[in-house]
């Protein structure tokens, strides 16, 4: 059986364990900004454990993307390396769950819509980009 590793920081752990334990029905808005996030369980790409990370609600069409943004910081988030090793996902959005695979978005123009959508769902994804030199990655996860 697979080992489920908890996030490291704390407000991120307790996030995840009300999202979990609520069914859904509280945690799945970011911090006090009331904006809705989901929860997407992958697998780690070095220790092949269960991981757990709240991530922007941007929703269409039944699929997700995913931003990899990190408030802008230099570094990928883990999940990134994650997502890339192990593409079969789980997103919580509420109370719903969904058997999801991700894609990076490597083309261009869908990049710039997606990234143009991410934006309009949380705006400081922008913010992000203009403080990193790095690209901030783009995926879609879509249902399998």
């Amino acid at each position: 059986m697979v080992d489920y590793i908890p996030p490291a920081l704390d407000w991120v752990r307790e996030q995840v364990e009300l999202y979990e334990s609520s069914g859904g029905t509280q945690g799945n808005t970011l911090l006090d900004t009331g904006m809705p996030c989901i929860l997407v369980t992958h697998t780690g790409n070095k220790t092949g454990g269960i991981r757990k990370i709240p991530l922007m609600r941007v929703e269409i069409d039944g699929s997700y993307v995913l931003i990899g943004s990190m408030g802008g910081q230099p570094k990928n988030p883990v999940w990134v390396y994650n997502v890339r090793a192990n593409p079969d996902v789980q997103i919580r959005d509420a109370t719903e769950v969904f058997d999801m695979r991700v894609r990076e978005v490597t083309d261009e123009q869908e990049r710039a819509k997606l990234w143009a959508i991410g934006v309009e769902a949380y705006p400081p994804y922008d913010e992000y980009q203009a403080k990193t030199s790095r690209k901030i990655p783009v995926f879609l996860a879509e249902p399998r």
